[in-house]
């Protein structure tokens, strides 16, 4: 009898420096399920990775005098980086993915084609607040005391001539699948999704960059790389060969059973990343689970004393 199958995922890290407790906590506590189901019986497919492209990563390399290349590689492969420390921490991950890997390059720049080609990306121009830290563009009105609401620092003035994704086209199917109450947990993060960004209006989104160089080249219009939300948010589909030659089991394992991810990348997973899988007519994730830096504190993340729940991964 062939076995059930399970697909989890830790968010991808941004190594503009060492990895800390917070990385590893997540990490250890994704393992922990991962385990669990494999003890059940499961065909478990457990994924990690980083996400090394922007303009953070290109500020800190010229800072080192170093390539970008060079410079993420000394955290991600050298001596006491990221793979070491998930090796001493001793991580059963069965795949870890870079964006900076070949196969993950090709396949992005595919899946931007085909949103563009389907008129879901277009091109125009960006003026408004940008955060470096976050990469992240801001209204005036979402700004919080004129700082970055999502990390507090300082925002500077931006305009440059980019590509959207029309993420306003597809609000209301967004609202209605975090609506439903299996997508996302906990519930408490449902209500901060809809009141706090959907409700007010979705913009569409700025899905490429010409201020800075290290990034995907937009192949089709030189100059342009694509913007981090293309770019790191399908590497849980081209980590199982979407649209690439180096993996041949994504009808096997996605739809995904859960995305771990930490509380301030909800927006990202929760309303971004359906609604691009829903442009490329993608089946979505069965789950996104927002930690609150507490991934194992729902039932979403350890079985129940009583029947478990089927929507919970750590259901047998």
């Amino acid at each position: 009898m062939e076995k059930k199958t399970f697909y989890i995922t830790t968010p991808i890290y941004y190594p503009s420096d060492k990895l800390h407790i917070g990385h590893t906590y997540c990490t250890v506590a994704t393992d922990a399920i991962a385990r669990y189901k494999r003890l059940c019986g499961y065909d478990v497919m457990f994924l990690t990775g980083t996400d090394e492209h922007g303009q953070k990563i290109e500020e800190k390399a010229k800072a080192a005098g170093v390539s970008p290349q060079e410079f993420v590689d000394k955290i991600v492969t050298g001596e006491n980086g990221i793979l070491d420390l998930w090796k001493l921490m001793n991580i059963s991950n069965d795949r870890f993915i870079r964006t900076t890997d070949d196969y993950h390059v090709e396949a992005v720049q595919r899946i931007f084609k085909k949103m563009y080609d389907k008129g879901d990306i277009y091109k125009g121009a960006y003026k408004g607040k940008y955060c470096t830290p976050c990469e992240s563009f801001w209204t005036e009105s979402q700004l919080k005391d004129g700082k970055c609401p999502d990390c507090g620092r300082e925002v500077h003035d931006a305009e440059e001539e980019a590509y959207f994704f029309k993420l306003s086209k597809y609000a209301k199917p967004v609202q209605e699948l975090l609506e439903t109450g299996t997508f996302l947990e906990p519930a408490s993060r449902v209500n901060e999704m809809i009141n706090n960004f959907i409700k007010p209006g979705l913009e569409d989104l700025c899905v490429s960059r010409t201020s800075f160089s290290w990034g995907i080249p937009v192949d089709f219009d030189p100059g342009h790389v694509v913007y981090v939300w293309v770019d790191a948010l399908f590497n849980y589909c081209t980590a199982l060969g979407l649209l690439n030659d180096r993996y041949d089991d994504f009808d096997k394992y996605w739809p995904a059973d859960v995305h771990i991810v930490g509380k301030e990348i909800v927006r990202f997973h929760s309303i971004i990343w359906p609604a691009m899988l829903m442009s490329m007519e993608l089946p979505l994730p069965k789950k996104v689970y927002a930690s609150g830096w507490t991934p194992c504190a729902s039932s979403c993340c350890a079985p129940s004393p009583s029947a478990p729940t089927a929507t919970s991964p750590m259901s047998c």
